[in-house]
């Protein structure tokens, strides 16, 4: 298995959605586990924060990295191009940059704990954003919240050089005031 692949095998795929999925609630487990006393709530907010953080970074990513920067502009068109191939970015990559760009500026400037539970929000809605871009390309399953997801983001890429910039998870076109496309069948 390449680790630096952006097309991944059927194994390596589903191994990146299982790490994407775990590592939040191995990060919260760890949080719970051995937080400082006194302190959920400053934690939980900070984890929060960071889930929020990660929505506006998704649209901003999404917006001016992948849909202007080349080569990522590149990497994004050709999973435009095929939507139904196993393309992604790596976890060695992925969780690299939360590590490098998350994690250690807030554990140099807010220490350890804060550094984590600011890091769970962020990988949390990386999480979520991960799996629920795998269920618009690749899940078969009819439930409605699920159709007009997979609706939105085919919208996104059928109209992507028009710069439709939606993004996937229903709270990013709120929070960009970006309405839903009811479908018209």
């Amino acid at each position: 298995m390449k680790l630096f692949t952006f097309e991944h095998s059927p194994w390596a795929y589903r191994l990146d959605l299982f790490l994407y999925g775990i590592s939040p609630w191995v990060m919260a487990i760890g949080l719970m586990a051995y937080n400082p006393a006194n302190s959920w709530v400053w934690l939980w907010a900070l984890a929060t924060l960071g889930f929020l953080a990660w929505t506006l970074t998704e649209y901003l990513l999404h917006r001016f990295i992948l849909h202007g920067l080349v080569p990522f502009s590149r990497w994004h068109e050709e999973h435009h191009q095929r939507p139904g191939a196993l393309i992604c970015m790596p976890s060695a990559i992925s969780l690299g940059l939360i590590f490098l760009l998350v994690f250690l500026p807030n554990f140099w400037m807010f220490g350890f704990w804060s550094a984590v539970a600011f890091s769970l929000g962020v990988l949390s809605g990386y999480a979520m954003y991960t799996l629920v871009h795998h269920a618009t390309h690749h899940s078969k399953s009819k439930r409605p919240w699920l159709l007009q997801l997979r609706f939105h983001h085919a919208t996104h890429h059928a109209m992507h050089k028009k710069k439709v910039l939606q993004a996937c998870t229903s709270v990013s076109p709120i929070r960009c005031g970006i309405a839903f496309f009811e479908p018209e069948n």
